[in-house]
């Protein structure tokens, strides 16, 4: 009952001699409901019962059963998907990347276990700023360079960074993930058009646009490289208010096939005004979550002051293992390697499609810049049955029109253009799609 005394030290006592146990036991038993609520003590008197009662009037309140989690629904099965980026197992370099990993545990257990600082741990910066240097002629210090789990969370970081009073802008059509980032911020936003030069000037203007997400060198989804001309009017225009930045996704620039790699916007930049943004997800696998920014020098103080109480969301392990990987030349090489593996199965989807039937049926563009091309089919189907009909025979595929903000936008001459991705085909899957793509076509 309710106030009962339960034990004093006699009986606790004998309570232990009676079960056979020791008396510490049963001392911790009684320790144990205590904290748990169910018991008090007075001291020198004993134990007593507690009041548990979940009401006012000592009455039971139900417990809700939680709902049984939803059936998770089976993905759909394609032998052949032309929209996921997704790299084949035996094309990462899994042999080289776990020896760096054993020595990093093996050479850094302090470093490992020891927190790494907001932005990424030091030897990873300077390894980034190596490869940028190297790879790009950009020449920027460890300090500017900042480490994050994806390009998602480092645009959330942004967002903190530049202001949530800003209008932001990104190019229509464009990666609607952004859009989606800016939604969860609740921070105003705008589609702007492009012409075949790239993100319209003018329309940045008419919109009052401050900070605007571009990818210059190869844009996605359409795969237009943004001539110098406009890449100058861009800067131009940010240079005009000390509140406009342009944000520069470099997303997979290390992968264009023809030519020399394009300047960056950053190496271009001489007022600060580029902040430049670059993934592994894309150069090794989509599932490790390392990206990273560079940011203008003077924007570092600001960032230290209002952000360095996050904390890197990037493992030291993984940092430390992606550092020896790129000091190494073990990311070079990789690269190398992937980009004459891709060149390959790019060459091989565009000779298939020519030589077969399939070639009365679609045209190809913007096949250099880097890991798609856009496809053009000549049908009467809408772009939507096309999916369905190829999806229905294990064929993924996706129309241009869904990268826009308004799918009534799409230009004329762009429609039935789908958006080819090639990482993830091999030449068995090719050889038996383009037929099936060319029956669907004929009808």
């Amino acid at each position: 009952m309710l106030g009962d005394r339960l034990s004093t030290r006699f009986l606790t006592n004998a309570f232990a001699k009676n079960l056979g146990i020791s008396t510490i036991t049963v001392e911790n038993a009684y320790a144990q409901l205590i904290a748990e609520g169910y018991l008090y003590s007075i001291p020198k008197k004993g134990y007593y019962v507690q009041d548990i009662s979940t009401s006012a009037g000592g009455e039971e309140q139900e417990v809700a059963t939680p709902p049984a989690a939803p059936p998770v629904p089976e993905k759909p099965r394609y032998f052949a998907d032309f929209v996921t980026n997704q790299i084949r197992p035996e094309n990462f370099p899994f042999s080289t990347w776990s020896h760096l990993m054993r020595e990093a545990l093996v050479n850094r257990r302090e470093q490992l276990l020891a927190n790494p600082p907001f932005e990424g741990v030091l030897e990873l910066r300077a390894a980034i700023a190596s490869h940028l240097h190297a790879f790009h002629g950009i020449s920027v210090s460890p300090e500017q360079v900042v480490i994050g789990a994806g390009t998602e969370y480092l645009y959330g970081l942004l967002i903190q960074l530049l202001g949530r009073d800003h209008t932001y802008a990104m190019e229509d059509p464009g990666y609607r993930k952004i859009e989606q980032v800016y939604e969860s911020f609740g921070v105003p936003f705008a589609p702007v058009s492009m012409d075949q030069n790239g993100i319209r000037i003018g329309e940045l203007q008419e919109k009052g646009i401050d900070i605007v997400h571009i990818t210059p060198s190869h844009h996605f989804p359409t795969g237009i490289t943004m001539p110098v001309s406009r890449r100058y009017e861009l800067l131009d225009w940010a240079r005009q208010s000390g509140d406009r930045y342009l944000i520069e996704d470099d997303y997979d620039s290390e992968f264009r096939l023809r030519g020399k790699p394009i300047p960056t916007l950053l190496s271009m930049d001489r007022s600060g005004k580029v902040i430049y943004m670059n993934t592994f997800t894309k150069t090794l696998a989509s599932t490790i979550r390392i990206a990273y920014m560079v940011l203008p020098v003077q924007l570092l103080s600001d960032f230290r002051k209002r952000l360095s109480f996050y904390s890197c969301s990037v493992s030291s392990f993984e940092q430390y293992t992606l550092a020896a990987f790129l000091e190494s030349g073990g990311f070079e090489r990789h690269i190398n390697r992937m980009r004459s593996d891709y060149r390959k199965k790019r060459d091989m989807l565009l000779t298939g499609i020519r030589e077969s039937g399939l070639g009365s049926f679609a045209r190809v563009s913007e096949q250099d810049a880097g890991l798609h091309f856009l496809l053009q089919f000549h049908t009467n189907l809408s772009d939507q049955e096309l999916a369905e009909r190829a999806a229905a025979r294990g064929i993924r595929l996706a129309p241009l029109r869904n990268y826009y903000f308004d799918t009534s936008c799409v230009p004329e001459g762009l429609e039935h253009t789908f958006v080819i991705n090639y990482t993830s085909i091999d030449e068995a899957a090719a050889a038996k799609a383009l037929p099936i793509l060319e029956e669907i076509l004929r009808g």
